[in-house]
C-alpha cells in the first residue's frame, strides 16, 4: 500500500474513532426485559413464592422421626455431726458433696395420624402451584406495565415535539402579522390574536414537558432506569389471538389467575381431608435410652444404671369438645368459597379480554381516520395561508386552521399509543404476555428449581438469598 493511501485511510478512520458512542435505541421489548429482571415488586413476589415452597418441607416433617436429648445434673451436700454424738462441738461438723447426672435420649416416629400428614403435604403442594400461577400473573402485569410506560413516554415525546413545532409556527405567524402591520396590510387585532395564540402554545408546551417528566418517572418505577432514545412502538403481533372468541377461550382456560384459583380449590379440598383425619386414631412408637450416674454415699438404692425402652401408643379420639367438627365444616365452606372464586376469575378474564379487544379495535379505527384528518387539515392550512396572503383570509383564519392541525396530530399520537397499550392488554388478559411468547432476551425465572432443592431437605438454615 502506498504512503498516500495509508494517509488517506488514516484520515478516514480517525474521525470515527473519536466519535461519541451512540446509545442503542430502547425498544418496547427491551423495556419489558429490564422490568422482568429488575422490578422490585416482582422480585418480592418471587421471594414470597420461595417462602411458600418451604411449607412443603414443613409438612413433610410429619413423616420423619423426632430425636431429642434431655440432660440434668444435681449437686447435693450431705451434713454429718460426728455421727450425732451428744455434746459434739460445732467444729466436729463436716459436709460432703455428691453429684447425680441423668441423660435421656428419645426417638419418636409417627406411624399413622389419620392421613393428616399426607393431606397436609398435598395441601402445601397445591398451595405452591397456586402461588406459582399468581406469580405468573404478577409477571404479566409487570410486563404490561413496562409496555404501557414505554408507550406513554413515546406518546409524550411526540406531543412535546408537535407542540414545539406549533410554537415555532405561531412565532412565524406573529412575525408575519407584525410585518403586515408595518406595511399597512394588517391590523393590531391580527397581532394581538397571534400573541394570544402564541402564549397559549407556550403553556401547552410546558404542560406537555411536565407530562413527559411524569411518564419518565413512571417508566423508571417499573423498568428501573431512565428511557433512552425511545421510538414509536407498534401494536403487539406475537401470540395475538385470531379473533375475540379465540381470545376469550384462551383466557378462561389458560390465564394464571384462573389456574391459581383452580389450584386453590384443590388445596381447600385437602384441608377438608386433613380436618377429617382428626376423627381417626393415631399410632406412634417411641424409643428411649436412659443413663443415671451418682456418687451418693448415703443411699444404697441410688446407684448407676442404664435402661432402654420401646413404647407403642394408640390414640383413639372419641370427643374433643366439638372443635373437630367445626374445623371440618369450616374447611368445606372454604372449598365452596374457592370454587366461587374460580367463577369470578373466569368472568373477570372474559371482561378484560372483551374490553381490551374493543379498545384495540377503536384505536385502530381512530388511527386510520386520524391520518386522513391530519393530511386534510395540513392541506387546508396551506390553502388558508395562501388565501391570507392574497387578502381573502385573515390571521385568525390561519390560527384556527393551525389549531385544527394541532388537534388532529395530537389525537393521532394518542390513538397510536392506545392501540399499542390495548394490544398488549389483550395479550395480558389472555395470559399470553410472557417471556417466551414475546421472545424476550432475558433469563426466565424458574420457580421449580428452588422447589426441587428444598422440598425434601432435612437440614440446613441458609435461604436462597444467602441469609
Amino acid at each position: 500500500m502506498s504512503s498516500l493511501r495509508k494517509v488517506a485511510l488514516a484520515a478516514a478512520v480517525l474521525p470515527l474513532l473519536f466519535q461519541p458512542c451512540v446509545l442503542r435505541a430502547e425498544t418496547i421489548f427491551g423495556a419489558m426485559e429490564k422490568a422482568y429482571k429488575n422490578n422490585p415488586d416482582l422480585n418480592s413476589v418471587r421471594a414470597a413464592l420461595r417462602a411458600t415452597d418451604e411449607s412443603v418441607t414443613i409438612a413433610k416433617a410429619g413423616y420423619r422421626p423426632q430425636l431429642g436429648i434431655s440432660m440434668s445434673a444435681t449437686q447435693s451436700s450431705l451434713a454429718n455431726f460426728n455421727g450425732g454424738a451428744i455434746g459434739a462441738r460445732p467444729a466436729d461438723k463436716f459436709s460432703e458433696d455428691y453429684y447425680k447426672t441423668d441423660v435421656q435420649i428419645t426417638l419418636t416416629q409417627q406411624i399413622f395420624d389419620g392421613f393428616q400428614t399426607l393431606n397436609n403435604v398435598r395441601y402445601s403442594e397445591a398451595s405452591v402451584r397456586s402461588s406459582r400461577e399468581s406469580m405468573k400473573a404478577d409477571e404479566i402485569q409487570i410486563l404490561l406495565g413496562a409496555a404501557q410506560a414505554y408507550a406513554d413516554v413515546a406518546r409524550d415525546q411526540q406531543l412535546v415535539a408537535i407542540r414545539r413545532q406549533n410554537l415555532n409556527f405561531l412565532k412565524e405567524q406573529l412575525k408575519s402579522a407584525n410585518a403586515r402591520l408595518d406595511v399597512g396590510e394588517g391590523t393590531k387585532t391580527d397581532v394581538a390574536q397571534a400573541e394570544a395564540q402564541l402564549a397559549a402554545a407556550e403553556s401547552l408546551l410546558a404542560s406537555a414537558i411536565s407530562q413527559l417528566r411524569q411518564s419518565e418517572a413512571s417508566y423508571v418505577a417499573v423498568v428501573g432506569e431512565m428511557p433512552k432514545d425511545v421510538r414509536q412502538p407498534v401494536r403487539a403481533s406475537k401470540a395475538m389471538p385470531a379473533n375475540l372468541d379465540a381470545a376469550v377461550a384462551v383466557g378462561i382456560r389458560e390465564h394464571p389467575n384462573v389456574l391459581a384459583a383452580l389450584h386453590a380449590v384443590s388445596a381447600a379440598q385437602y384441608q377438608v381431608k386433613y380436618a377429617e383425619g382428626s376423627l381417626l386414631p393415631g399410632v406412634s412408637i417411641q424409643g428411649a435410652f436412659d443413663r443415671h450416674n451418682t456418687d451418693n454415699p448415703s443411699e444404697s438404692s441410688d446407684r448407676d444404671y442404664s435402661g432402654a425402652s420401646i413404647t407403642a401408643q394408640v390414640k383413639i379420639p372419641l370427643y374433643q369438645g366439638g372443635s373437630e367438627y367445626g374445623q371440618i365444616r369450616k374447611a368445606k365452606e372454604t372449598v365452596g368459597s374457592q370454587e366461587l372464586k374460580v367463577d369470578y376469575a373466569r368472568l373477570s378474564v372474559r371482561k378484560q379480554v372483551m374490553t381490551a379487544y374493543a379498545q384495540m379495535q377503536a384505536a385502530t379505527a381512530a388511527i386510520a381516520s386520524g391520518r386522513k384528518q391530519v393530511a386534510a387539515a395540513k392541506l387546508a392550512l396551506q390553502g388558508v395561508i395562501e388565501e391570507r396572503n392574497v387578502g381573502q383570509k385573515i390571521t385568525l383564519d390561519v390560527l384556527n386552521s393551525q389549531q385544527t392541525v394541532l388537534d388532529a396530530e395530537e389525537s393521532l399520537v394518542t390513538a397510536q399509543r392506545n392501540e399499542v397499550v390495548a394490544s398488549y392488554s389483550l395479550l395480558a388478559s389472555t395470559g399470553a404476555l410472557t417471556v417466551q411468547s414475546q421472545g424476550l432476551k432475558v433469563a426466565e425465572y424458574k420457580p421449580e428449581e428452588h422447589y426441587e432443592a428444598v422440598k425434601d431437605q432435612w437440614f440446613g438454615m441458609r435461604a436462597a438469598n444467602g441469609k
